[in-house]
């Protein structure tokens, strides 16, 4: 009997798992079901009070963000099959109407507080900020004509470096020179400020600057131009028509390049602009910076300011010499490949005539050097290369008119040698250099002496009473 009660019990347990799982499910199907009704109720309250005020889909004033509006026609909120709503089904019916009502008068009393917050009265949405039961202004629309910046404000352009100045800081970021007004002349206002200890810096550093024996800043405030580029470093470059103010006082600019072309635009030399003596040297006053200029529709320009130390040419002379020489070898195998023998030439070069004079001066070269770019093997004067371009930069070589920028002059130690080698008398201007890569002193070859002048015929004067005497 024993083992039928135990046979009989397995059917029975199988039969409460079934009733336990069955009932279990209906309960989460009626749970799911009452939430997903009591969302469509509170969506259904919240727009039947947003169609009663006139703000809803039904009015033209837009729509409130706080209280999604539902669409007249029926949406998929309000079929059966998502909210489980049926109205027929009459099953807990009276629960949804309860929470209808309270939900329904709950998210209105939240709706009219939210719309007496102070971030409504404060006008942080558009429509919001009148008084209570006015009508919602509509969102103006973004105007078309508004223009927006084409440019960054700070664009990461790099200005090429200047050899005869040394950047301490940066006092105003390359800022762009945006157009804002429809005509052609354009005008903008920049601001930066000093440190004290910047401005202490430039008012004490006052001195006879360069080769004018003129009293100068050292330390200098110095305004630059550009074009707006940023795939290479920059050169200065000033806009079409510029004109600077700095603290409403009236900057000089370089003086435009005389030209005999008939350019509407005149060009000025691409420098920078020392604006020392117009800074206010003060930490707690900001200096302006007033620019008009002519607007160029295919370019854009930029504008910075820097610290920097103004060096001499006598200062970056002991610098090229700091960097050291050009090893003597270098040049030697540079002489024996110009003078290698080509058997396709019919004419055969065997030696090279190298003056020792520098193309600049007309003097004897005390350091020479040359660009480590230039193919010849002519060099100049370090000194008085520097000194020309401390006066007006150019940076080209004297000898082929190439760009020679300071970065790529080096000291030829081959002709360091020859011109400290005791084999060299100081009358010697003129070197010869062999295939082998020696060198040895030139000598002129001795002129012929000139023919002596034929000497003059004996001239016999007569006397005038000759013939007259008896």
């Amino acid at each position: 009997m024993a083992r039928n009660l135990g046979r009989a019990s397995k059917p029975m347990k199988k039969d409460n798992a079934r009733k336990r799982t069955y009932h279990l499910g209906k309960f989460i199907t009626a749970f799911a079901r009452s939430q997903l009704s009591t969302l469509y109720i509170v969506l259904a309250g919240n727009n039947q009070a947003l169609s009663s005020s006139g703000v809803g889909p039904g009015g033209g004033q837009g729509k409130d963000p706080l209280a999604p509006a539902l669409p007249g026609s029926r949406s998929m909120y309000q079929h059966p099959a998502v909210t489980g709503y049926n109205p027929q089904d009459t099953r807990a019916q009276a629960l949804s109407v309860t929470k209808m009502h309270n939900n329904s008068v709950y998210e209105q009393a939240r709706t009219a507080q939210a719309r007496q917050s102070p971030m409504y009265a404060g006008g942080m949405y558009h429509g919001y900020g009148g008084a209570a039961g006015a009508p919602l202004a509509p969102m103006a629309a973004p105007s078309p004509t508004t223009p927006l910046p084409p440019f960054p404000v700070y664009p990461d352009v790099k200005f090429k470096r200047l050899p005869f100045y040394d950047v301490m800081a940066e006092l105003m970021k390359p800022s762009t020179m945006m157009p804002m007004q429809t005509g052609r002349l354009q005008e903008g206002t920049y601001v930066f400020h000093l440190t004290p200890q910047q401005a202490t810096e430039i008012a004490s550093g006052k001195d006879i600057v360069g080769t004018s024996n003129k009293l100068d800043y050292v330390i200098q405030a110095q305004l630059r131009f550009c074009l707006l580029e940023t795939s290479c470093e920059q050169e200065d470059y000033f806009p079409p028509s510029v004109s600077v103010k700095v603290n409403n006082k009236l900057c000089p600019l370089p003086s435009p390049l005389p030209t005999n072309k008939p350019t509407p635009e005149p060009k000025r030399p691409p420098r920078p602009v020392n604006i020392s003596s117009l800074v206010k040297l003060s930490p707690t006053v900001a200096n302006t910076i007033h620019v008009t200029w002519a607007a160029d529709f295919t370019r854009a320009y930029v504008l910075s300011v820097f610290l920097v130390r103004k060096l001499t040419s006598a200062e970056l002379l002991q610098r090229l010499k700091n960097k050291g020489t050009k090893n003597a070898d270098y040049t030697r195998s540079l002489i024996k490949e110009k003078l290698s023998e080509d058997y396709d030439n019919e004419i055969a070069t065997t030696s090279l005539r190298v003056s020792l004079m520098c193309p600049l001066g007309k003097m004897r070269m005390s350091c020479p050097c040359r660009p480590a770019n230039c193919p010849h093997l002519q060099c100049f004067d370090a000194s008085l290369f520097l000194q020309m371009n401390e006066r007006k930069p150019t940076w080209l070589c004297p000898v082929c008119d190439r760009p020679a920028p300071y970065d790529s002059l080096v000291v030829d130690g081959y002709f360091l040698e020859v011109l400290t080698s005791a084999r060299l008398s100081s009358e010697c201007n003129e070197i010869q250099l062999h295939a082998d890569g020696s060198w040895s002193a030139h000598t002129p070859p001795p002129r012929a002496p000139l023919p002596a002048a034929p000497l003059p015929e004996p001239v016999t004067l007569i006397p005038d009473d000759l013939g007259t005497s008896s």
